[in-house]
Parts: structure tokens; C-alpha cells; sequence
């Protein structure tokens, strides 16, 4: 007697795909944490993991956006060395810094529902770029937020303090990455990326 089988999908291939990109951009932000410049007298170096949280919410929207920065939290605190200067464990990441590295996960949130205006991403192409600048300016305005009363508290700093060393002296480099990541938006560099995972 024959039996005939069906074939089920247990994970759908648009999950296979947010997945793998998540893991990619979490990846990718690792790496950025070794592309860091320190500065004497500040309590963080300049860094370029913000990239990374950039792209994750506007690629994969806020639910995947957000497991591409969970991934990297976890990875690092489990001691892989991923934070910056080659940074890890849950010691870590309670530090001065700690409260800047978990904002990326509500930050990537934040700019994946403006951008996305849901939870499962949506075409870049559809997007304004007006849109996708308040959204990234969002995302930086969550990170400070997080970051500078986690620094001021860890560290002893009053508020004042922590926001000049925490916020303001890296706001201007901030806003250029900002205009970095729409440059290759505007360019359909990352919409061509996603195009695969949104399709």
C-alpha cells in the first residue's frame, strides 16, 4: 500500500528570511563595536553599533527589529565578545554603558512602527524619506533617553553631567550617521536588501 506525504512547513520561508537577516544585523553590529574611537575623559568611545540598530528596525520592521538586537544582548552577555572594545559579559553591560546597549532594543522597536506602521515590515520603496528621518531621529531620542539616567546613576554623574558626556558631545556625530543610513536608503542600497526579505 502506498502512502502519500504531505509536505509540511513547520517555519515559513518569510521567517526563515527575518531571521537570517536579524542574525546578519546583529552580527554586523558586532562588528561595528570594534570600530570604535575613544575619547579621554568620556565614559563611552565614538562607536558605529548604531548602524546596526538603524538598520534593523528600518529593514525588518519593530518585531524582528527588536529580536536582531535581543540576539546580540544575549550573545554578549553570554560572553562573546561583542560590546565595544571587545567588551562582554552581564558585568558589562550593567556598567556605565549598559543603559545604551538594551535602548537598542526598544530603539529598533520605535523606528520599525513609524517606518512600518505595524509589526511585519512593509517595502522601503513605500516609505517617505521624511518618515524614515523622523523615525531614525525617534530611535536616537530613545537611546539618550535610556542611556543618560542609566549613565548618571551607574556612574555617579549628576543628570546635567551625564547628558553633556552621554548625549550632547556625541549628538552631532549621531545626526551624521543618520544622514549616513537615509544616503544608502536614498540610494536603494538597504531597500534591495530587504526586497528579499519583505517579498
Amino acid at each position: 500500500m502506498s502512502q502519500e506525504h504531505e509536505s509540511v512547513d513547520l517555519v515559513g520561508d518569510a521567517t526563515v528570511k527575518h531571521v537570517a537577516l536579524a542574525a546578519v544585523l546583529a552580527a554586523l553590529t558586532a562588528a561595528f563595536a570594534y570600530v570604535s574611537i575613544p575619547l579621554p575623559g568620556l565614559p563611552a568611545p565614538i562607536s558605529f553599533q548604531v548602524f546596526g540598530v538603524f538598520f534593523a528596525g528600518l529593514l525588518l520592521g519593530p518585531r524582528w527589529g527588536a529580536f536582531s538586537m535581543v540576539l546580540y544582548v544575549l550573545v554578549g552577555v553570554a560572553g562573546a565578545p561583542v560590546f565595544s572594545n571587545g567588551g562582554a559579559g552581564l558585568a558589562y553591560l550593567l556598567g556605565p554603558t549598559g543603559g545604551y546597549i538594551l535602548s537598542w532594543v526598544v530603539a529598533a522597536v520605535v523606528i520599525g512602527l513609524i517606518v512600518h506602521r505595524g509589526l511585519d515590515p512593509r517595502p522601503l520603496s513605500t516609505v517617505s524619506l521624511g518618515t524614515q528621518t523622523v523615525a531614525l531621529v525617534a530611535g536616537l531620542a530613545v537611546i539618550y533617553a535610556i542611556g543618560v539616567p542609566w549613565l548618571a546613576v551607574s556612574a555617579g554623574y549628576d543628570f546635567v553631567h551625564a547628558a553633556t558626556v552621554g548625549a550632547a558631545i556625541f549628538l552631532p556625530g549621531d545626526l551624521i550617521k543618520v544622514a549616513a543610513t537615509l544616503g544608502l536608503v536614498r540610494a536603494g542600497v538597504l531597500a534591495r536588501e530587504q526586497a528579499g526579505v519583505t517579498a
